[in-house]
């Protein structure tokens, strides 16, 4: 039986789609008390932050694949709640229960390339944002209760259901693109059923325990390659607007100020200004590939080929 977290989310529903559909047994932690929402396999009911029915979500547990996890925020606090709090009671529960312990973290916990060399699994760590830090603090809080836990970190992931990459290209539908001025600006990306077979992968692999990976498409890509391609898919010819960065920190400030009047976390703000301004968000992939025998091998556009229609037909893109 596997375990999974944040399975009404984007990543975790492609995952437990995935265990389902290959007849492996699948169990879904959700949130709240009430009659579990809808998600593939079996459904239980917990909370991570207090540690409420975890126990319970275990029972019979071999595997545990954790996506849960907070990527928009209105305090720091609530990063911390998300990505601190609840890994670390989930992996206290799990301790000596369960035979693996996926951890799925982020890019941003380590921080972009500061020479233009894609970063690995060895690189200091020098997350950027609020986000970051409680990605790389979810990560030790784990390893402090399993030390053998599999560490996995995703750059930039798309593919359909997704709701941030799916903000550029709409955008871009709508027929413009916006670049923060300064130069072209690279990064790291994975579709999303690239991701569900790397992170399979680590939940099996014999040399995984312990280990840290970097799971993404080996060609990195610029943000203009990335609305050329959708652009062509579209049949779009999007005007680009490049803005300053003083501009784009002060809508950052706005959506942030909005954010708060309206209590609902926006993706956009003075930090993903600050993240986006980073020139190269790119990672080695190596180590992945030697160890997982994993290589992603959806390409940029053969995964916004395969994106773009979902978005059309559920109505969420008109092209």
């Amino acid at each position: 039986m596997i375990l999974v977290t944040g399975a009404t989310g984007f990543i975790g529903h492609h995952l437990a789609d995935r265990l389902q559909a290959s007849g492996t047994p699948v169990r879904c932690l959700v949130r709240g008390t009430a009659k579990p929402r809808k998600v593939p396999g079996e459904a239980v009911s917990g909370d991570l932050v207090t540690g409420e029915g975890l126990q319970d979500a275990l029972a019979g547990v071999d595997t545990v694949i954790h996506v849960a996890g907070v990527t928009k925020a209105l305090r720091r606090q609530d990063y911390e709640a998300g990505n601190v709090t609840a890994a670390a009671n989930l992996a206290r529960a799990a301790a000596g229960k369960v035979s693996r312990f996926v951890q799925v973290s982020s890019l941003a916990a380590i921080g972009p390339s500061l020479d233009g060399a894609p970063v690995d699994e060895d690189a200091a760590p020098h997350p950027v944002s609020h986000y970051g830090k409680s990605k790389l603090a979810g990560e030790k809080a784990v390893l402090e209760q399993i030390p053998d836990a599999v560490i996995v970190r995703p750059p930039v992931v798309y593919g359909p259901r997704d709701t941030g990459v799916f903000t550029l290209l709409k955008a871009i539908s709508q027929g413009l693109v916006l670049e923060i001025s300064g130069g072209p600006r690279w990064f790291s990306a994975i579709y999303v059923a690239d991701l569900v077979d790397g992170l399979l992968a680590a939940a099996r692999s014999p040399q995984a325990p312990g280990r840290a990976y970097f799971l993404a498409y080996p060609q990195a890509s610029s943000w203009s390659d990335l609305a050329d391609a959708a652009a062509r898919i579209m049949g779009k010819h999007p005007r680009v607007v490049r803005v300053p960065p003083a501009a784009a920190w002060a809508a950052g400030l706005c959506a942030e100020i909005w954010a708060r009047a309206s209590r609902r976390p926006g993706i956009v703000s003075r930090e993903k200004v600050a993240e986006a301004r980073c020139r190269y968000w790119t990672c080695d992939t190596r180590r992945a590939a030697e160890e997982l025998a994993f290589t992603a091998s959806t390409s940029l556009e053969a995964g916004l080929a395969l994106t773009l229609p979902w978005y059309k037909d559920a109505g969420w893109l008109k092209y």
